[in-house]
C-alpha cells in the first residue's frame, strides 16, 4: 500500500517536472522569437517576412518607376508643348519683324520719294530754316552790285562772254571773261564736250573758280532729254547708253521707266560736272503733225505727260540736277517753228488751262527748278503777236499769278527767229524782265543785251527791285545745289 503510494508521487514530481520544462522551453522559444535570434523555424519566418518586405519594396520601386514615367511622359508633353509654343511665340515674331521690316523699307521709299520730292521743291524743312535760308540769300544780294545781280539774269554759252570760236577748256581767258561779266549760267553744246575728262576738267574749272570768287556755283546746263535731243548720250566717246525719245518710252505709260531713263541721264551729267538740265519736255503733243517737238512730248494726253514730266523731275533730282520744264505755254499744238519766226497757239487761256497748261500747273505744284518760257504768240489770250516769253500777261499775270509758279522763269533762246527777227537784242532783253521772266537764255548779242538791261535800270525804266527779285530766286537755287 506504502509502495504503491510512493509510486504514485514519483509520478507527480516527474510530470511537474515535465511540465515546467515544457513551460520553460515555450517561454524561451517565445524570447528568442522575439529577439529575432532564432535559427531554424524561425528563421523561415524571417526570410519569409524579408521576401515579403522586399516584394513591398519592388512594388514600390515600380510604382515610383512608375510614376517617374508618368512624370517623364507629362514632361515630354508638357515640353513639346512648350516647344511648339515657342516655336509659334517665334513665327508671329519673324512675321511681325518681316511686317515691320516691310513697312520700314516702305516708308524708306517713301522718304526717298519725299526728298526727292522736296530737292524738287525747294522748301525748308522748316520756318526756323526757312528764315535763315532766307537772311542768307539776303546776305549774298546785299554783296552784289548792280553790275553783278544784272549779270546773275543771264545763261548764255561760253563763248557770248569770251568771244572765242569754239570753247573747250577752262582758261585764264573764261575766269577773266566772268570776272567782267559774273553770269548766273552757261549753256552747252556739243561742239563744247568732246570727252569725258575733257569736260569734267573745263567744267570744274569754272565752277570751282566762281565759287571761289562769288561764294555760290554757276549753272551748268545741258540740253539731255533723249531720242534726237542728246549732246553727251549722241557722241559714243562718253561711253554712256543712249536713251530713247521720251515719247517712245511713255508710251507704256510706266512713269518708273521714265523715272529711271531721267536718273541715269542725270547720274553721268553729274559725274560731268552739270547741275541743270533743260528737260523734261512738258508738251502736250496735240498736234501730230508737228515735227518741231514730235517724239520729245511724251504723250498727246495731258495728265499723262504731267505724271511722265513729273517722273523725269523726280529722276533727275535724285542725282542732285536742276530740272526745266519746257515750252511754257505750249508748243506741241503749233505747226510753225519759233526757231524760224512766229509760231501761233490760237487756243483760248481756258482752253490752255484745261489742257496744255496741266503739266506746268502740276510742274509748279511739285516745285520744277526752272520754267522755260516759249516764243509761240498765242494771240487770243495776249492780243497780238508778242511772243510769250515777252508777254507779262503770260509770264506774270498766267504763270505767277494763276498758275502760282515760285521758282525761275527762264526765256527760251532769245536769237531764235521768232524773237530776233522781230526785235533788237537790246528791246527783246528788256521786255522779256518787264514780263516777268528771271533769266535770258543765250542771247546772241550778250554785250548789248546786258548793257540794255543796266541801263534800264539806271534810267528807271526797270526798278532795282524788279531785279533783286529774280536774283534772289537765282540765288536760292544755287544755294541748295
Amino acid at each position: 500500500m506504502a509502495g504503491k503510494s510512493r509510486r504514485r508521487k514519483k509520478g507527480k514530481r516527474k510530470f511537474a517536472a515535465v511540465m515546467l520544462f515544457s513551460v520553460f522551453v515555450f517561454l524561451a522559444l517565445g524570447l528568442y522569437y522575439s529577439a529575432g535570434k532564432l535559427t531554424g523555424l524561425s528563421g523561415g519566418w524571417r526570410q519569409d517576412g524579408e521576401e515579403q518586405k522586399a516584394r513591398q519594396e519592388a512594388k514600390k520601386r515600380t510604382q515610383k518607376g512608375s510614376g517617374l514615367q508618368q512624370d517623364k511622359t507629362t514632361n515630354k508633353s508638357k515640353t513639346a508643348k512648350q516647344e511648339k509654343a515657342l516655336n509659334q511665340e517665334k513665327a508671329t515674331k519673324q512675321e511681325k519683324e518681316s511686317k515691320q521690316e516691310k513697312e520700314s523699307n516702305q516708308e524708306k521709299a517713301s522718304n526717298q520719294d519725299m526728298a526727292s520730292d522736296q530737292a524738287g521743291n525747294k522748301l525748308p524743312a522748316s520756318e526756323d530754316a526757312g528764315d535763315a535760308a532766307q537772311q542768307r540769300v539776303q546776305e549774298l544780294l546785299d554783296r552784289m552790285t548792280l553790275k553783278e545781280k544784272v549779270a546773275q539774269m543771264f545763261f548764255i554759252t561760253p563763248e557770248s562772254v569770251t568771244g572765242m570760236g569754239t570753247v573747250t577748256q577752262t582758261g585764264e581767258v573764261s575766269k577773266k571773261a566772268w570776272s567782267e561779266y559774273p553770269v548766273g549760267g552757261f549753256v552747252y553744246f556739243a561742239k563744247n564736250l568732246i570727252s569725258p575728262q575733257q569736260t569734267k576738267e573745263m567744267l570744274s574749272g569754272i565752277q570751282d573758280y566762281v565759287k571761289g570768287q562769288q561764294g555760290l556755283p554757276v549753272f551748268l546746263g545741258v540740253d539731255e532729254e533723249g531720242g534726237r535731243v542728246l549732246r553727251i548720250g549722241s557722241n559714243p566717246a562718253f561711253g554712256v547708253k543712249k536713251i530713247e525719245a521720251m515719247g517712245k518710252l511713255a508710251q507704256g505709260k510706266d512713269t518708273r521707266q521714265i523715272r529711271k531713263a531721267a536718273g541715269y541721264i542725270a547720274k553721268y551729267l553729274s559725274q560731268l560736272g552739270f547741275n541743270v538740265d533743260f528737260a523734261p519736255d512738258a508738251d502736250v503733243l496735240t498736234n501730230p503733225d508737228n515735227q518741231v517737238i514730235g517724239d520729245r512730248s511724251f504723250s498727246k494726253d495731258p495728265s499723262v505727260t504731267a505724271d511722265m514730266s513729273l517722273a523725269y523731275s523726280k529722276g533727275l533730282a535724285k542725282h542732285g540736277i536742276l530740272d526745266c520744264y519746257k515750252h511754257f505755254p505750249r508748243h506741241g499744238g503749233t505747226i510753225e517753228d519759233s526757231h524760224a519766226g512766229y509760231a501761233y497757239s490760237y487756243q483760248t487761256l481756258e482752253e490752255l488751262l484745261r489742257a496744255e497748261l496741266v503739266p506746268f500747273q502740276a510742274g509748279s505744284d511739285h516745285g520744277a527748278a526752272f520754267i522755260m518760257v516759249s516764243h509761240i504768240s498765242v494771240p487770243k489770250v495776249t492780243g497780238g503777236d508778242v511772243p510769250a516769253s515777252l508777254s507779262q500777261t503770260l509770264v506774270t499775270d498766267v504763270l505767277r499769278g494763276q498758275i502760282g509758279y515760285q521758282g525761275i522763269i527762264v526765256t527760251d533762246s532769245l536769237n531764235m527767229g521768232a524773237v530776233s527777227e522781230h526785235y533788237p537784242m537790246e528791246q527783246a532783253a528788256v521786255l522779256a524782265v518787264q514780263a516777268g521772266c528771271d533769266m535770258l537764255l543765250m542771247t546772241g548779242e550778250f554785250q548789248t543785251a546786258y548793257e540794255a538791261l543796266l541801263k534800264a535800270v539806271q534810267n528807271g525804266t526797270i526798278t532795282e527791285k524788279r531785279i533783286d527779285e529774280s536774283v534772289k530766286r537765282i540765288i536760292r537755287a544755287k544755294l541748295e545745289l
